[in-house]
């Protein structure tokens, strides 16, 4: 039996591994994934598991979007943090769930009943019914970046963070007390990792803390000078088309 499994973190990964092997010796895990586009790549490109193992939360979003976009033929079990109650309408379209922390006992009932159960065609309407019962989990955003200071690294709070400038394909953070630290990030990752009411990008080459943002200076064009704290050695530009969503911003 060839299993997939859907987890972003490691820990529980490892442990729900040792658990399937003792429920199912002859159960070959084929692979681990913490991502719902990791999980598409892999079904696209390889024949379909005879089951998959899945967290409700991936790295990238919910395990449920992997079914959104292909035909799934594995049963699937979910495995998650989620109360019984939210999964009621979901365990009532007999696709089983187990409830983190998961217990061994629990996972060789859910064996159990797959090796029963066939699905023909993907399980919309059970995948439908529990996307229906679960809240939308609210996005999570960096707080902190590692930051090397000699040989050491530490973490900075992002509340620490003024500005970011990407110049010859090399990003550059620099703190509100003026320190730089180069970062193993572009600005489009960024963009993505960063709160949107705290950070915004001005353009190819800066994204700005809103604290950072001490003046605007009307410019040709219609595009708007800025005047950012600390200083940076370049002038700092909005385009005409950028400005008025940047100064809706900066009002809140």
């Amino acid at each position: 039996m060839t299993v997939l499994l859907l987890e972003d973190e490691y820990p529980a990964a490892e442990r729900l591994q040792r658990l399937l092997l003792q429920a199912a010796p002859e159960a070959q895990v084929a692979a681990v994934l913490d991502t719902v586009a990791g999980a598409v790549s892999w079904l696209t490109e390889h024949p379909a598991p005879d089951l998959i193992i899945s967290d409700i939360q991936l790295a990238d979003g919910l395990s449920l979007d992997v079914f959104d976009q292909l035909i799934v033929r594995s049963p699937v079990i979910f495995a998650t943090a989620y109360d019984a109650y939210a999964l009621r309408a979901f365990k009532a379209n007999s696709v089983d769930y187990l409830l983190k922390p998961i217990k061994l006992a629990e996972l060789q009932a859910a064996l159990l009943k797959l090796r029963e159960w066939r699905v023909p065609t993907a399980p919309a309407r059970q995948l439908e019914s529990l996307r229906d019962s679960l809240p939308r989990p609210e996005r999570q955003y960096k707080t902190r970046f590692l930051v090397r200071s000699g040989e050491q690294l530490l973490p900075l709070p992002v509340g620490a963070v003024a500005w970011f400038q990407s110049r010859h394909e090399v990003t550059t953070l620099v703190a509100t007390d003026g320190r730089r630290y180069v970062v193993d990030y572009t600005l489009e990752q960024l963009e993505s990792l960063l709160e949107p009411g705290q950070f915004f990008r001005l353009n190819r080459q800066f994204i700005a803390h809103l604290q950072a943002v001490q003046r605007l200076h009307p410019h040709f064009n219609g595009k708007l000078k800025l005047d950012l704290t600390p200083a940076p050695a370049e002038e700092v530009m909005v385009s005409k088309e950028k400005a008025p969503a940047f100064k809706s911003w900066l009002e809140g």
